[in-house]
């Protein structure tokens, strides 16, 4: 295999809704999970694969954790690369990279600690004799409800599916997608938003509960267990 595998962990957000009132503002990326900062157990669970041949971490300007969170951690740089948000950062990340047109990119949120190393290699495995690439993603098993305090309808939930990280593209097909999304003033949540809005169809790869984005206080004590 000629191209390369890079990883890239937006991290330069502040996961404001994962603490309660009071806490100390430290971003959720940086809080600690079975003794290590979230952060750390994520871009671990991509030093899995030894297919990946780094991992880069996107900062914002003045972080004052990344490097503590990360020490020793091998094949593993982080640059102050954060913009306004996760779009901008991952564009931003992805230039630095360096990376050619034809080398595979695999962003996974900083939140996401609990990356089994054999739901990475399905993905891996899956994507890479793929014409665009993929994401892990697991079927909606739960009624769906619409609405706000009160219901407004039950949606199908036939063919649905819950978004999860890493999703991996080639470096062109990302960066061509992300820069057509912002110049479309589309607002797109994760990077396999902007390769749809680019007229193209990623590929779902069946995920991992214990994947889940640690996003409510919560969630944090449902992680230590999985970790």
């Amino acid at each position: 295999m000629s191209e390369s595998l890079i990883a890239i962990v937006p991290a330069a957000g502040i996961g404001a809704r994962a603490s309660l009132p009071g806490e100390a503002a430290v971003p959720k990326q940086y809080r600690p999970l079975a003794g290590q900062p979230m952060l750390r157990h994520a871009v671990r669970a991509l030093l899995a694969d030894p297919r990946i041949v780094q991992v880069r971490v996107a900062v914002s300007a003045g972080d004052g954790w990344v490097e503590q969170a990360l020490a020793g951690l091998p094949r593993t740089v982080w640059r102050p690369c954060g913009g306004p948000n996760r779009a901008d950062t991952v564009a931003a990340a992805l230039a630095d990279s360096g990376a050619a047109a034809d080398d595979w990119i695999l962003v996974h949120d900083a939140a996401r600690p609990g990356l089994p190393a054999a739901a990475l290699a399905r993905l891996i495995d899956a994507c890479l004799d793929d014409a665009v690439g993929g994401l892990l993603a697991l079927p909606v098993a739960d009624t769906v409800k619409a609405g706000r305090q009160r219901v407004s309808r039950t949606v199908d939930r036939d063919g649905l599916w819950l978004a999860q990280t890493p999703q991996m593209f080639r470096a062109g097909l990302l960066r061509d997608a992300l820069a057509r999304a912002r110049a479309a003033g589309l607002a797109v949540t994760d990077e396999a938003s902007a390769v749809e809005a680019a007229g193209h169809a990623p590929r779902l790869v069946a995920g991992a509960l214990r994947n889940f984005k640690v996003t409510w206080p919560d969630d944090f004590e449902l992680m230590e267990k999985w970790l």
